[in-house]
């Protein structure tokens, strides 16, 4: 296998991936309006393959670029998990060419690499499909077979793991489906394997579901930013010097980043003055695959926050979160920067990079409020210039509790002990919608069903939003329990849930009572119990 065969299947896999996203995003466990794996892992992908350069003739600067293009661009844990195993795999891969056997180490490395970046690894998952894969290169390998075949014996060896990841996994088998992000991987080596053959990708590999309702709740008002233009690009060159860069560049705006080798850096920055930008890189090397985008014309932003000046101080917080009433209570509680996210729309690893360098403080902590997105927060943490600790809260009410321990005279260390026992305090619940017929912990679910959701799982499903409340309710109120938090979305109006609280009130007359509005999309409220 050469640079330009694996440069064809990485395409390849990213084509046949995004073709085929919404269904493997359909395989998702819960029939929540929020299952992304497929999307996180194309949005990946295409970070990935946006880094390979047509005039790379080695095939380990290949396997290089993708590494460096799937870890700024992972989104989700899934894309988290893809990015470690295109890291082995540049590991395992270097020279001109690669033969057969070297193929099947370096999908071993790949697959060790993954393992390692997981710290409860679980069986049944994407983790099992590519310990299969690698197992059939190496069957194959060991064979005789060429790296073509090595590749196709690993799609096998893959796709008999997947099948049955629902007897590893009780949670798949009860809803009928396999391991969404294992069958992502198989769309990928899939779609990597025609293109080698030449093959046609316009095919469906799996059926496309309907398409869920838009709940995007992104505005089209202009934002009132302080440096207009987003500005990236490559810069090739020899001895190109990062560290440097980052100093030149630093006074033109900011959410910069470069990241890269002495031959090849990525750099992002926003900025008043592109051009000035362009003249300070172009006599150290040749630019590829510039970009520059008017954030005010962009009609999803990655910051909600507007991007201003800020006192420099020791300790900053940058938060995820999505919903205008979300993002003003994180803010008021002291809050640095707020990135854009949450379920359906998770944000990738060099969000949080740039969000971390923008934070006015010399160290940071990130709340991720979403389970989703702890691994690329933790991913984050590692690239980032700053010292960065990550607090791993999974959910909005989480990360408003830990919040209000949060003491910026204390040291980095005494605030994430504070706050993650904080967390400790509160549980957290959520109701939305159904998208598709299931079966999950025992209760058949139709489309459209209301969903009762504690701590992640399905507790209560009914077709009547205030039934659901109360039900989920009776669960998560102990003799303890003191306030009752609603942050209702996007959708909700006021009136209802006012009434609502009424009728919680009612049914629960010893809890205090507070609703605030969220505008979240997709769940129609978001509950706190502390």
């Amino acid at each position: 296998m050469n640079a330009e065969q694996l440069t064809k299947f990485f395409f390849g896999g990213n084509q046949y991936l995004q073709k085929n996203k919404m269904a493997v995003d359909a395989l998702n466990v819960f029939p929540v309006p929020d299952g992304d794996t497929g999307t996180n892992m194309s949005l990946t992908m295409q970070a990935a393959v946006k880094e390979i350069t047509p005039d790379e003739q080695d095939i380990g600067q290949v396997a290089q670029a993708v590494a460096r293009g799937s870890l700024m661009g992972a989104r989700g844990n899934s894309g988290v998990i893809l990015s470690q195993l295109f890291r082995g795999l540049a590991q395992g891969t270097s020279g001109a060419e690669i033969n057969a056997k070297q193929l099947a180490t370096a999908l071993q490395k790949a697959v060790d690499m993954a393992y390692k970046a997981v710290m409860r690894p679980v069986e049944g998952t994407i983790l099992t499909v590519a310990k299969a894969c690698a197992a059939g290169a190496a069957e194959a390998a060991k064979a005789g077979a060429n790296s073509l075949e090595v590749m196709e014996a690993a799609l096998n060896y893959g796709e008999k793991a997947l099948a049955k990841t629902p007897e590893q996994l009780p949670v798949l088998k009860e809803a009928g489906v396999v391991d969404a992000g294992g069958k992502g991987l198989l769309v990928i080596f899939n779609g990597g394997i025609r293109a080698i053959k030449g093959e046609d990708l316009d095919e469906e590999y799996l059926p496309q579901p309907e398409v869920p309702q838009d709940f995007s709740d992104r505005e089209d008002e202009p934002l009132n930013l302080t440096y207009q233009y987003c500005t990236e690009f490559i810069l090739k060159g020899n001895a190109l010097d990062g560290g440097q860069l980052r100093l030149v560049l630093e006074p033109l705006g900011d959410s910069l980043l470069v990241v890269g080798t002495e031959t090849l850096l990525k750099v992002h920055i926003h900025t008043n003055n592109p051009g000035k930008v362009l003249e300070f890189v172009v006599d150290q090397g040749t630019i590829h695959d510039f970009k520059m985008d008017n954030m005010e014309d962009q009609h999803r932003s990655k910051l909600l926050t507007e991007v201003t000046p800020q006192e420099k101080k020791p300790l900053s917080v940058v938060a995820v979160a999505v919903g205008e009433g979300l993002t003003e209570l994180l803010e008021n509680l002291g809050v640095d920067k707020i990135i854009s996210g949450g379920q359906s729309m998770n944000p990738s690893t060099e969000d949080l990079v740039a969000a971390v360098n923008e934070a006015s403080g010399d160290k940071v902590l990130i709340l991720p409020n979403n389970s989703n997105i702890i691994l690329a927060a933790q991913q984050a943490a590692q690239l980032a210039e700053k010292d960065v600790v990550v607090v791993p809260s999974k959910t909005f009410p989480q990360g408003i509790t830990a919040m209000l321990s949060f003491d910026g005279e204390k040291s980095i260390d005494n605030n994430r002990r504070m706050m993650t026992e904080a967390m400790g305090l509160v549980t957290s619940g959520e109701i939305t919608y159904a998208v598709r017929d299931s079966s999950v912990n025992g209760s058949k679910i139709k489309a459209g069903d209301i969903l009762g959701i504690k701590e992640g799982k399905i507790e209560i499903v009914s077709d009547e939003v205030a039934e659901v409340l109360v039900g989920l309710l009776i669960k998560m109120v102990d003799e303890d329990a003191e306030l009752l938090t609603l942050y209702y979305g996007q959708h909700v109006k006021q009136e209802d849930a006012e009434e609502l609280a009424q009728i919680v009130t009612d049914r629960f007359p010893d809890l205090e009572i507070e609703i605030h509005f969220g505008g979240q999309p997709l769940y129609y409220y978001i509950i706190s119990v502390e």
